[in-house]
């Protein structure tokens, strides 16, 4: 399956990009991170905890992926094409990574481009999620604003064939999960409802009651 016939088949007309969860109705957003200034290894430990466990719940270890990293090249690098070398310490066996599928699209955040000079590149790899070293892909994400290292700077989704979800932590603070029906992550909604943000619940709470 390629990425696109998933997406038109399960999310049509959604596109994907930040802020997934305010462009699809059917979708809940978490809150990782609590109590920032409080002391920065109890903070991350906190967001990595609530990261990992979320996937763990969606994915499981048998089950097809799709990981899309989007590299936005805005015109100060031209080396985009390495970029897919971040996937290389997080998948197990390298010789997947010959199928990774490489797309240059128009810049995905065209409000931000009116010369339409930047471009994004869509890197895709499809794989189970046994291939993928997980939890520290996780934790790269989550470091991404905070000058811990390792970290992924570039946008990663991860979109789950069989149960029909998408998955995106946008930095630290959340993550998005959109599905196609509020049944297929009713059992996520009501096991970590306390992790929901505060700010979309009730918005939430109409869809899943």
């Amino acid at each position: 399956m390629l990425l696109n016939d998933y997406m038109n088949e399960n999310f049509p007309q959604l596109i994907l990009r930040p802020p997934l969860f305010y462009n699809w109705e059917i979708g809940l957003r978490f809150e990782l991170g609590l109590d920032y200034y409080y002391e920065k290894n109890h903070y991350m430990q906190e967001v990595y905890q609530r990261a990992i466990t979320l996937f763990e719940s969606l994915h499981f270890q048998d089950e097809e992926i799709f990981i899309v990293v989007d590299v936005n090249d805005i015109g100060e690098s031209k080396t985009y094409k390495h970029k897919a070398r971040i996937f290389s310490p997080y998948i197990r066996s390298q010789s997947l990574l010959y199928t990774l599928k490489h797309t240059e699209m128009p810049f995905i955040f065209p409000e931000d481009d009116e010369e339409g000079n930047y471009k994004t590149h869509r890197f895709t790899l499809q794989c189970k999620v046994s291939d993928v070293k997980y939890i520290p892909l996780l934790k790269a994400i989550c470091n991404q604003d905070l000058g811990i290292q390792p970290s992924i700077i570039h946008r990663v989704y991860f979109l789950n064939i069989k149960r029909k979800t998408i998955f995106h932590i946008y930095d630290d603070r959340g993550c998005d999960l959109l599905a196609t029906s509020p049944e297929s992550i009713r059992d996520i909604y009501f096991t970590y409802n306390d992790w929901i943000l505060d700010y979309d619940k009730d918005k939430i709470d109409q869809v899943f009651k």
